[in-house]
């Protein structure tokens, strides 16, 4: 592969993790404008909360879109043109949202411009990063998701600093100020070398991928494990809130906050040691934890308890998504970027069955969240068992690497 300027893999390694960064701008930023939304534009709840919606639905489309042309067309261009979306949404939330008569359409384009970029970035970071060279590809895939969990704290924290320096009429201004980074990633990833994972007439095809069933349990461990985190993290503050009587600004901090910074450092963490621990059992060993963690926050009556182990819930869970993917490219050299995009999609489904699975069972139980933290619990078991089962299947087929 031909480098491009004097940049090294670490400038493509760099990128990526502001690429990771992105993403959590993408996810995190808009959340914080909802109150916004409704008051100072009489945008109606249900519609605002919709467009959580409109960009979780956009990501999951891109996942699947992906997987037609992922590994056919440049990893340059797609990558960049991510970047590009991803600033144009935030940039259209800036100037366009508020000097419009029909301000949710406007909305609904932003977001539909920045999701988009976002269910690429997705789908294209993993493979980019898998195919840096690298002493420890485990640790590199650990520490890029590291960074989702840092820009998701670093984007709550800075964008309520902003909005009490710049008062919240000027709220505008901050969307401006988050686009600059992807633009600038942007221009980063034109001039930094990019490896394909594989090239497209060694790629393992997609329905012989499915065809193993090693990567059908991949899939369901990946599937469990974006239920596991999510369902933790979007529920948290709620739990904190109506469960433990904590008080919502309180439970913000108690809960995503410190469950996205355990996640952050439970990868870092495990970038550091990943050459000294076996991969699948360590993920074995969280499965676990993280069952007894879901059990702690839904059935013991000490609040101290309860919401120290919804954090720590992001420690356990932390190496479920970056792990998968590490596991599944050492089984699968020649999947690809669509392998990757495959399991982005299998997480991305967990990701939205897990809350919702919370939410309808706290709803049927009289708005007991404790029983839909505890029914979620279901998903660290099931993924124990798929865990169980693939160091099992590697036991009677040697020729499966996952060491």
């Amino acid at each position: 592969m031909k480098m491009k300027g004097k940049l090294g893999f670490n400038h493509t390694k760099k990128a990526c993790y502001t690429g990771a960064f992105t993403q959590a701008i993408v996810c995190s930023f808009m959340p914080l404008l909802f109150v916004i939304f409704n008051r100072d534009y009489g945008v109606a709840l249900p519609l605002v909360t919709l467009l959580a919606t409109v960009n979780f639905v956009m990501q999951f489309t891109m996942d699947f879109v992906s997987l037609f042309f992922i590994d056919k067309v440049s990893h340059r261009v797609t990558i960049v043109t991510a970047h590009i979306l991803a600033g144009l949404g935030l940039l259209c939330i800036g100037l366009v949202v508020p000097n419009v008569e029909n301000t949710y359409v406007a909305l609904i384009f932003s977001v539909l411009l920045f999701s988009a970029g976002g269910g690429i970035l997705e789908v294209l970071l993993s493979p980019i990063m898998e195919a840096c060279p690298s002493d420890n590809k485990a640790a590199a895939m650990s520490f890029l998701h590291s960074m989702y969990g840092f820009g998701c704290v670093g984007v709550v924290v800075i964008t309520n600093v902003l909005l009490l320096l710049f008062g919240k009429t000027n709220w505008y201004w901050i969307a401006i100020i988050w686009s600059i980074i992807p633009f600038a990633n942007a221009m980063y990833f034109m001039f930094v070398p990019i490896n394909r994972v594989v090239e497209e007439n060694k790629r393992m095809p997609l329905h012989k991928l499915f065809s193993r069933k090693s990567f059908l349990i991949f899939f369901l461990i990946m599937f469990c494990g974006g239920a596991t985190e999510i369902a933790m993290s979007q529920w948290a503050s709620a739990f904190a809130e109506s469960s433990l009587g904590i008080s919502k600004a309180l439970g913000d901090i108690l809960g995503p906050c410190i469950f996205a910074l355990m996640l952050a450092f439970s990868r870092v963490l495990y970038s550091k040691l990943a050459h000294k621990i076996d991969l699948a059992t360590y993920l074995l060993c969280c499965g676990i934890a993280t069952v007894f963690l879901y059990v702690f926050a839904a059935v013991l009556p000490f609040k101290f308890v309860a919401i120290v182990a919804c954090g720590l819930c992001g420690f356990t869970a932390g190496i479920m998504w970056p792990g998968t993917l590490s596991l599944a490219a050492k089984t699968y050299p020649t999947g690809g970027a669509a392998m990757f995009g495959l399991l982005a999609l299998a997480g991305d489904l967990g990701c939205t069955l897990g809350p919702t699975t919370v939410g309808m069972v706290s709803s049927a139980m009289g708005d007991d969240l404790r029983t839909g933290l505890l029914i979620s619990s279901i998903f660290p078991i099931i993924l124990i068992g798929a865990v169980v089962l693939l160091k099992k299947r590697v036991k009677k087929h040697p020729e499966i690497n996952i060491s």
